[in-house]
């Protein structure tokens, strides 16, 4: 029994382990998924005379760069149950992609970072807090070569 009570407990602890890294894992993915669905609603068409904003082809309404976040990354944190309040280091760039490389094209560069705190369940340990970073970029479609990126 003395035995049994050893490697259970440390089996418990792993399997706990094993599921509170998975849970991260899922998280890291979800705000991968937010922010690709922000940079490709920042590479659709925009009008010519909006500047840096960005026009919804649905409804024809033109959205400002933190209008990105509002309305495309923080509802698809939600949907996971993650809180868009806790990302930090919030960037949204329109840049040159690809530099330097004879076919560089103009896209939207998106990243930011997420906290998760690993815990164990069951003992209320909160080990440590990892920042998740994650980054996106996506090219414009039909950049006429020598065209100009805002």
């Amino acid at each position: 029994m003395l035995e049994f009570a050893f490697v259970m407990t440390f089996l418990m602890t792993l399997l706990l382990a094993i599921i509170s890294f998975s849970r991260a894992y899922n998280v890291y993915q979800t705000i991968t998924r937010a922010a690709r669905e922000g940079a490709r609603m920042a590479v659709l068409p925009s009008c010519a005379t909006c500047g840096n904003s960005y026009l919804d082809p649905s409804t024809g309404v033109t959205l400002q760069n933190s209008q990105i976040f509002s309305d495309f990354i923080a509802p698809t944190l939600r949907s996971a149950n993650l809180n868009p309040d806790s990302v930090f280091n919030y960037s949204e760039t329109v840049a040159w992609l690809d530099s330097g490389d004879a076919d560089e094209q103009c896209g939207v560069k998106i990243g930011f970072e997420y906290p998760y705190t690993l815990c164990l369940p069951f003992a209320g340990w909160q080990l440590t807090t990892l920042d998740l970073t994650t980054s996106v970029q996506m090219r414009r479609e039909n950049q006429p070569i020598g065209a100009t990126c805002p």
